[in-house]
């Protein structure tokens, strides 16, 4: 990472530092006729440690894990993907969930990871990581959603859902202007502006013709198909299973955690996140850390 503003003011705390400039490396591996791409860090007696998948949610890519893949060196082999028509991976004609999940297992199987291998998702790879494990239920060693399940359908959809899903890959007359106009979605705020730099900084490309956009398929949501969350999924859930969401998100409730009850044909730990919305390992980086560390030993005992 370049230290573009190390010296400007306090409010970037050394660990974050740390953490982006821990050294990993870049992988690919071929799905249907595609690349997809993820990064890999590797500590000490790697060979020996079980692997650790994260993966991002829609329209992002594996740069957002860069500042959380690092504090779990000590335990795990940690990789991060970048799930077709997002990020650096190649763009498809057309989407499916369960090309989707074969991505998912390509990632673990390059990477080296054996059966024992926690993946942590969150939002919409959240959903294609459930739809995973349904279809090769004995892949993984346990799964861990971030802000990410299936609505009690006697909700309302929450109001920026079609929002989410309509993505625009404008293009911008230079790289400035489109770091400018970096957004989350849901809308939110987010007062780590360190965290939203860097991640919107490998957020975006140049394009063919001049200008800059962003590092996702502008075809993709409307070409998914099976992206809907369906409740036979989740009761199909076996393995060990967990989730972390944020107490302010508007894309997870109680009601929905409620719901999610009554469907995983398992009791299972849920921790809520204070002062976090949807986003939440952007929102409380270091809270999110020491919840996911806790999960992922709760769930491996």
């Amino acid at each position: 990472m370049a230290r573009w503003d190390r010296d400007t003011g306090p409010s970037i705390p050394d660990w974050f530092f740390e953490a982006v400039e821990t050294g990993y490396s870049t992988h690919t591996v071929e799905v249907d006729e595609c690349d997809v791409v993820y990064q890999k860090w590797e500590g000490d007696g790697a060979s020996d440690k079980p692997g650790l998948l994260l993966i991002h949610g829609m329209f992002a890519h594996s740069h957002w894990w860069d500042f959380i893949a690092p504090a779990f060196l000590d335990d795990y082999r940690v990789a991060a993907m970048n799930l077709t028509g997002m990020g650096d991976s190649d763009y498809r004609y057309e989407y499916d969930s369960t090309t989707f999940a074969q991505e998912i297992v390509a990632v673990c199987d390059d990477a080296g990871f054996g059966n024992d291998v926690m993946v942590v998702a969150h939002s919409f790879g959240g959903a294609m990581a459930v739809k995973a494990a349904n279809l090769f239920p004995d892949r993984f060693g346990g799964l861990i959603l971030v802000d990410s399940g299936i609505r009690n359908p006697d909700d309302p959809p929450p109001e920026h859902l079609t929002m989410m899903m309509g993505g625009q890959a404008k293009v911008y007359p230079d790289k400035q202007t489109a770091l400018g106009r970096f957004r989350l979605q849901p809308p939110q705020p987010c007062d780590n502006r360190y965290v939203m730099e860097y991640i919107a900084r490998h957020s975006v490309m140049p394009v063919e013709g001049g200008g800059w956009s962003w590092k996702y398929d502008e075809d993709l949501s409307g070409t998914l198909k099976g992206g809907e969350r369906e409740p036979e999924e989740y009761q199909g859930l076996r393995l060990p299973f967990g989730l972390i969401y944020g107490a302010d998100s508007e894309l997870f409730s109680r009601s929905t955690l409620d719901y999610m009850r009554t469907l995983v044909p398992q009791d299972f730990p849920a921790v809520a996140i204070e002062d976090a919305q949807h986003h939440v390992f952007l929102d409380q980086p270091q809270a999110f850390i020491e919840a996911l560390k806790g999960m992922l030993s709760d769930l491996k005992s």
